[in-house]
């Protein structure tokens, strides 16, 4: 509401907006002391309620707070909602609102917004010098599951054994179906942009199809038909990586993220995806992001019940398609079938919205 519209609601949301930078923590169905305006515009309700809420949880800077107040709200959803009792009623619009009454997606909003920004300025590290390919190397190349393959192929490049070259043999690396269908939801929230958790599988199980990148008979058959099919291995079992590829010790794996850790970088990343070019978005995720969630408490994700039956089928179906290929295999190909894990079976907005709190609270 402009200055020039001025009325006691009104004074009473600037008096609101002085307590929060002061860092109080009253609510505003419970605040009633007048303040000047110290803008022209009263601050959303959104913003408003995300530094009521950082108050709540750490001492908030000056700066942070500002931030906070000056932020716009991400991706789909309402714009800049007024405080009830702040604004004159209007015909068109959203209806003001109590910010008590907003749901955690909408708070998370901001909080996105602005850890993109944080992670826009943390910027990258200079890029690690590989050291020179060594010429006796086994050539290979790892496929299937990325968060199998990721970690692996970069710890090899690493020891001098980079990927690819000529009559390399090609790892199809994977593990219980179930488990397979997490980690590319995960590759996806921290590169490319994805649903959230619940649509995304509820797409896929209505396909009744794998995606490409885990339907480990399909890609075994592509690279099958490319080198033929004595130089496609299914590996299983781990453990074997560093056998098959001459590497040196054991190779490390993915580092393990809670359910609410993989939601918050998934909507982090939606914000990155109009702040930078997609190279770098996955980059700014992996390298400045990722190593700040890895001691969030929290469960990590695991699939719904509701979703065994289709999975089960489809793990049986691959396995025999492995079968009837003649691939060699590493591993027992009973594993792909999808076991029980503890965990949780999708993030919470409440939880996600917490962890955001934190990192935005974080001293860097």
């Amino acid at each position: 509401m402009a200055l020039d519209d001025d009325f006691p609601g009104l004074r009473r949301g600037w008096g609101w907006v002085a307590h929060l930078r002061d860092g109080g923590t009253t609510p505003w169905d419970r605040w009633s002391d007048d303040g000047a305006a110290a803008g022209r515009y009263l601050p959303g309700a959104q913003q408003l309620e995300l530094l009521r809420r950082l108050n709540a949880a750490g001492p908030v800077d000056a700066v942070l707070a500002r931030r906070v107040l000056e932020a716009s709200p991400a991706g789909r959803g309402r714009l800049d909602l007024e405080l009830a009792g702040a604004a004159r009623p209007r015909g068109f619009g959203s209806a003001p609102v109590d910010p008590a009454d907003l749901p955690e997606r909408e708070l998370l909003r901001v909080a996105s917004a602005l850890l993109a920004e944080d992670v826009v300025a943390a910027g990258l590290a200079s890029p690690t010098r590989l050291p020179r390919p060594r010429p006796w190397r086994r050539r290979y190349r790892l496929v299937g599951d990325p968060m199998l393959t990721d970690p692996r192929r970069a710890a090899l490049a690493a020891q001098g054994r980079p990927p690819g070259g000529r009559d390399a043999r090609t790892l199809v690396l994977g593990t219980d179906v179930g488990q397979m269908l997490v980690d590319l939801w995960t590759a996806r929230s921290l590169s490319q942009g994805v649903q959230s958790w619940r649509a995304w599988l509820d797409r896929a199980s209505r396909a009744d199809r794998l995606p490409a990148r885990i339907d480990l008979a399909r890609t075994a058959d592509h690279w099958g038909r490319e080198v033929g099919t004595a130089r496609v291995h299914v590996v299983l079992d781990l453990d074997a990586v560093p056998r098959l590829t001459r590497g040196r010790g054991p190779l490390p794996g993915s580092p393990p993220l809670t359910a609410d850790a993989v939601d918050l970088a998934r909507r982090v990343g939606q914000v990155l995806g109009v702040l930078v070019v997609p190279e770098e978005r996955r980059a700014l995720l992996r390298q400045s992001l990722v190593p700040r969630l890895l001691d969030a408490p929290g469960e990590p994700l695991v699939l719904p019940a509701r979703h065994t039956g289709w999975v089960r089928a489809h793990a049986r179906r691959t396995t025999d398609d492995l079968l009837e290929g003649g691939y060699a295999v590493h591993g027992r190909l009973g594993s792909l079938l999808p076991i029980d894990r503890p965990g949780v079976t999708e993030p919470s907005d409440p939880g996600v919205l917490a962890l955001a709190l934190r990192l935005l609270l974080e001293k860097k």
